[in-house]
């Protein structure tokens, strides 16, 4: 395969010498062109309690590059006494806005103290913009909407980081995650909460959201979502989140996020020392074989990976960080329209047309399906590739999203410390190459001196993602795989 290369980065946000620092990076494309929209928090240190404002950039590709705008702070992005954190952009096709999700946190009120206090400082906010983030409207705080009574069980929640999604039936999805009180009363202190992600939903182009239920069983924590193709179950929402169990978690939904699925770990993807934020990204397949084919070389195949929608909750490891006293059991599915109290219904559902009536749907494994020629879907996933520290921002491609032990090892794309990342799907090219895009937390000592832009093709993540377990052919073992040269 030869040594990996590299793409080419641009610096997009640095750290200044007073101290202000920029951290957390969100990327939306936004047609036409399209125009790329990236976001960061603007800190006046690096410490999350002295985070400040939501800071954009617009880009536009010319020729084969992109041409950056100025940085912009966004003042429309704040509440009074509040900081501005976890930029979560989505955008509706269907009426061009854009939707710039974020988290006001009260004053310099840390994330450790609303967990150990259960007492929640977040609201929920959003910004729109109509033309493609040239200007920004009136903030909406729609913490009692969305939220509403589970504020009482949640000590804390944010969203993202990172883009959410918007479902082909119209519905936008925004990632997110809380910690719930397991246990409030221990001598007057919190003795338990847990951390589970979840989704916030529109189904009428955001005029009102709504919360989903939590990821049931293990510990999750800052997700991004994707749609994939299931087969034979149909599409299917795929959340990957951050855990503190030394890998990854992903729980499927069928219902479009209302619930999700036991999650599961993902022993392909592991975490670094105390996790850290990674990003998720579907995409459209690459035809089998063709001229400019930009899959597998003739011969290979990808395998479908029999949907487990109906895996029992996973026995967690020993005790790892993020969280006081450990995780919690099977979380309540929570859905718009329940008046507080009302726990919602209590077990995931299957999805429109899954053995016909909702009502007759019992916990069943069907036989696995046939096997196809290559999954519709596949993800890229970027996450740093260092185990006890955060260093070295790596790629993985999956190209059996339902398959956990199918993901590749990682292209190291960076050299040196990373955090967190945004990837982003360009599209394809005149050429018909398909082009990505990611913007990642960066540095020489630490990974927070700069927030880096970077653009790559699909076979470019093909010819240097190094060998590693392949899709599962028949009885689960791995197939034997064809890297390209």
């Amino acid at each position: 395969m030869g040594t990996p290369r590299v793409p080419m980065r641009t610096a997009l946000f640095q750290s200044e010498r007073s101290g202000l620092t920029y951290r957390v990076p969100a990327l939306l494309p936004v047609p036409p062109g399209p125009t790329l929209l990236a976001f960061a928090e603007q800190r006046l240190s690096p410490d999350d309690a002295h985070a400040h404002r939501l800071v954009q950039r617009r880009g536009t590709l010319a020729g084969g590059s992109v041409r950056w705008g100025a940085a912009l702070v966004l003042g429309t992005a704040a509440l009074e006494q509040h900081r501005s954190m976890n930029p979560c952009p989505v955008h509706d096709a269907r009426t061009g806005t854009v939707f710039l999700f974020f988290v006001a946190v009260r004053g310099q009120t840390p994330e450790a103290a609303q967990i150990s206090t259960g007492r929640n400082a977040a609201r929920l906010c959003c910004v729109t913009s109509q033309d493609a983030g040239r200007t920004w409207g009136r903030v909406r705080d729609l913490t009692a909407e969305a939220v509403g009574g589970a504020e009482r069980d949640w000590a804390t929640f944010a969203v993202g980081p990172g883009h959410g999604i918007q479902l082909p039936s119209g519905r936008l999805l925004v990632p997110a995650y809380t910690y719930r009180v397991d246990r409030r009363e221990c001598f007057g202190r919190i003795c338990r909460t847990s951390p589970h992600a979840f989704a916030f939903y529109s189904d009428d182009h955001g005029q009102t959201w709504c919360h989903g239920g939590l990821v049931p069983n293990l510990r999750s924590g800052e997700c991004q979502l994707a749609v994939v193709d299931g087969g034979w179950a149909g599409s299917v929402l795929y959340c990957n989140a951050r855990s503190p169990l030394g890998s990854r978690v992903q729980a499927l939904s069928t219902d479009d996020g209302t619930s999700f699925l036991p999650g599961e770990l993902v022993r392909a993807l592991p975490e670094t020392a105390r996790g850290c934020q990674g990003s998720i990204l579907g995409f459209p397949a690459p035809p089998p074989s063709g001229p400019g084919d930009e899959g597998w070389p003739e011969g290979s195949r990808v395998t479908s990976f029999p949907l487990n929608l109906y895996a029992g909750a996973q026995e967690p490891p020993k005790e790892g960080s993020g969280d006081t006293r450990g995780g919690g059991g099977l979380g309540r599915t929570e859905k718009c329209g329940h008046g507080p109290g009302d726990p919602g219904p209590r077990g995931p559902r299957p999805g429109p047309g899954f053995h016909g009536d909702r009502r007759d749907w019992a916990p069943q494994r069907p036989s696995p399906p046939a096997t196809l020629a290559q999954s519709p879907t596949w993800l890229l996933y970027s996450h740093p590739a260092g185990r006890r520290a955060r260093l070295h921002m790596g790629v993985r491609l999956n190209r059996s999203p339902l398959d956990p032990h199918s993901w590749t090892e990682p292209w190291v794309i960076y050299q040196g410390p990373s955090g967190y990342s945004d990837l982003a799907y360009i599209g394809p090219t005149p050429e018909g190459a398909l082009t990505f895009a990611c913007v990642y937390e960066s540095g020489v000592r630490v990974s927070y001196e700069e927030i880096s832009f970077c653009v790559f093709s699909l076979r470019q993540v093909l010819q240097n993602v190094p060998a590693g377990p392949g899709p599962r052919g028949p009885g689960g073992k791995p197939r034997a795989q064809c890297w390209p040269s």
